[in-house]
């Protein structure tokens, strides 16, 4: 009797489509709160109650599409300008904080421009950046990255750009360095001095009154992030201060209810929360869609984690693996600090909602972010029969 051969197994790309279908849900959902939210205060201040929702859709489209472009570029190919993104991320933010290129708005500067019209959010860029460098240097210290001196080169190349950073941007700092340590504790196999950093951050924030007071005597904090951890504190006791956006925030989640007042329904939104097209959009959600919409749009953001696990663990490399990883801890990191602001859990920090929030620099980047994830799990290659 003749051997039947068995049957030669083909090979054949993947690609995250359920990641793809997640991040169009999350974008699609982001444009129609824009415009509920906006829809009232750019009719008054402009004239168009679409002006807003249009200008995201815009950028939505080209930053989708970069997007792609980016998805279906081998991520290895990004490894040769790691160096030369880290110098640029650097040079922007010196730009920003020491030049008149850095404009300011509300009392920050955080912008890189010429004009109000034509200006961009460095700090994104620094985020992709950083990834992207930190995910090749624990490549390159792979068999070391436990040692004393790969940690500190590692974190050590988070300073500078994270400092500038937090000069004008406490928020986007503190995403940074958590950006780092996430990407660090995966690759580390000693978990231990991170329990411990985890212990000594809950104590700075139990102890952030007098931490912060101190740091603006020493220079090192601007005397507005004072005025939020009092705010933080006691809202109404400083509602002229800042605590007015918080209360008004909070009024917001509390009215909401179970099921909220229904799409477009809020009257928080009419001049009472200020921005609330931005940073605070997470409130107006609650109040119109209520605890239900609210914890569907979590479990949204938890199975887009979880996709970034499935790609990450089945990532082809170890540098596959730590961009994923870098990306996952982006985003956790951010919708964790937005929530935690909006229910004032944390002090007012301004940080945006991903893919929710109005902002055409955060959605651009945000998006190449995407691109790079999906890129690696493009590079995953499936057995079939």
């Amino acid at each position: 009797m003749e051997k039947t051969k068995p049957a030669k197994k083909k090979r054949k790309n993947f690609y995250d489509y359920s990641l793809l279908l997640v991040i169009v849900v999350l974008s699609c959902f982001g444009l129609v709160m824009i415009y509920s939210t906006s829809y009232y205060t750019a009719q008054l201040r402009l004239g168009d109650g679409t002006y807003y929702l249009k200008r995201q859709a815009l950028i939505l489209a080209g930053s989708f599409a970069f997007m792609l472009f980016i998805s279906k570029i081998d991520y290895h190919f990004w490894v040769k300008f790691t160096g030369l993104a880290y110098i640029g991320a650097l040079g922007m933010m010196i730009l920003v904080n020491f030049t008149p290129l850095g404009l300011e708005r509300n009392g920050q500067k955080r912008w890189l421009g010429i004009s109000e019209s034509i200006s961009f959010q460095p700090t994104e860029f620094v985020k992709i950046a950083l990834i992207l460098v930190t995910a090749c240097v624990i490549v390159r210290l792979s068999r070391q990255v436990d040692r004393l001196r790969a940690a500190l080169l590692i974190f050590g190349l988070a300073v500078p750009p994270g400092m500038l950073v937090l000069m004008n941007n406490l928020s986007s700092g503190i995403i940074i360095f958590g950006i780092v340590f996430v990407m660090y504790f995966v690759a580390s196999k000693k978990k231990m001095p991170f329990v411990v950093l985890a212990g000594v951050a809950v104590v700075l924030v139990l102890l952030a009154v007098p931490l912060a007071e101190l740091l603006v005597k020493a220079g090192f904090l601007e005397s507005y992030q004072l005025d939020r951890i009092h705010v933080w504190q006691n809202p109404e006791a400083y509602a002229q201060e800042g605590g007015f956006q918080v209360l008004q925030g909070l009024y917001a989640i509390g009215s909401g209810g179970l099921f909220g007042k229904g799409l477009g329904n809020s009257i928080q939104k009419l001049g009472f929360v200020p921005e609330a097209q931005n940073d605070m959009i997470f409130s107006i959600i609650c109040e119109e869609l209520g605890l239900f919409g609210a914890a569907c749009l979590i479990l949204l953001f938890l199975f887009l984690l979880h996709r970034f696990l499935i790609i990450a663990s089945n990532a082809p490399d170890l540098l596959g693996a730590m961009i994923v990883t870098g990306a996952m801890g982006h985003i956790a990191i951010q919708v964790i600090l937005n929530i935690a602001v909006v229910t004032n859990s944390i002090p007012n920090t301004g940080i945006t909602l991903p893919f929710v929030s109005y902002g055409g620099t955060s959605l651009l980047f945000l998006m190449a972010e995407m691109g790079l994830v999906l890129g690696v799990s493009n590079q995953i290659t499936l057995e079939t029969l």
